[in-house]
């Protein structure tokens, strides 16, 4: 199996501004030097992480939706993110998994923040998502999710990357660096996080730290408070070498988690 790139954007976020980020990722996207197989967006990287859902939510196949199939197309490279959507009387905050091809998935975000009560606003997800991209399997989640590792539990080494896109804020950097690492070391897998920078609209700071992480816990990559895009790759021999000597996950306690 071939090596997988990866490009990671750091960024600040427009407040409740879908057109503004939309061209400024844009803008971004068309920086990236050389060809890319995976573009990493941050959780809700049209409006920054609000619980005005009414007023920001999009159907499926709307504008957001169709700038990530354009921008998927024109770099020939998977485009990943969280956007606001609404479905009947629901809210979701879902991250599209954008394929060049046009063909894509979702998920909807299993853990939702209580802290700013977007529990009271957003439906709960049920359903994890594993794709098949490049000859990896990736398990794409969102923040929160993070701090939950039975829900990103590497059964069998199902996955070979996993990717958290967040707006985690500055006052909880220590947990976002350490619990990254934690769920590489423990699922055996590459982990790529990224967080958004600058302040929101309700006054609450972030710092970036997006991070790559080895399956040995070791960072990659890591970069705190600057606008960056940054390009990886991901060596899939490494990765198969580690887990034949440290078959660690043959040890695994066997259960099943009640939805």
């Amino acid at each position: 199996m071939q090596d997988l790139k990866i490009t990671l954007i750091q960024s600040d976020l427009h407040w409740e501004n879908s057109g503004a980020n939309l061209a400024m990722f844009e803008e971004k996207i068309w920086k990236i030097k050389g060809k890319t197989d995976i573009i990493v967006l941050p959780e809700m990287f049209t409006t920054g992480f609000t619980m005005n859902a009414v007023g920001l939510a999009e159907p499926m196949n709307y504008t957001t939706f169709k700038w990530m199939k354009q921008q998927a197309s024109q770099t020939g490279a998977v485009v990943t993110g969280s956007i606001i959507i609404k479905e009947g009387k629901n809210y979701f905050n879902r991250l599209i998994w954008m394929q060049p091809d046009g063909n894509y998935f979702s998920y909807d975000k299993r853990h939702l923040f209580r802290m700013a009560e977007e529990h009271l606003i957003f439906s709960q997800g049920s359903e994890k998502l594993l794709v098949e991209w490049k000859g990896w399997k990736i398990r794409p989640l969102i923040c929160y999710d993070l701090r939950f590792p039975v829900w990103s539990r590497n059964v069998k080494n199902e996955y070979d990357l996993l990717i958290y896109v967040a707006n985690w804020p500055e006052a909880r950097s220590l947990p976002w660096k350490a619990l990254l690492q934690a769920r590489a070391i423990e699922n055996l897998s590459y982990v790529v996080g990224v967080n958004r920078i600058g302040s929101d609209g309700k006054g609450i700071a972030y710092c970036g730290n997006s991070s790559i992480i080895s399956p040995k816990g070791e960072i990659l990559w890591q970069k705190e408070s600057t606008e960056e895009i940054e390009t990886v790759v991901l060596g899939k021999a490494e990765l198969d070498s580690f887990r034949k000597k440290f078959p660690a996950d043959l040890d695994s306690d066997d259960f099943k988690i009640e939805l």
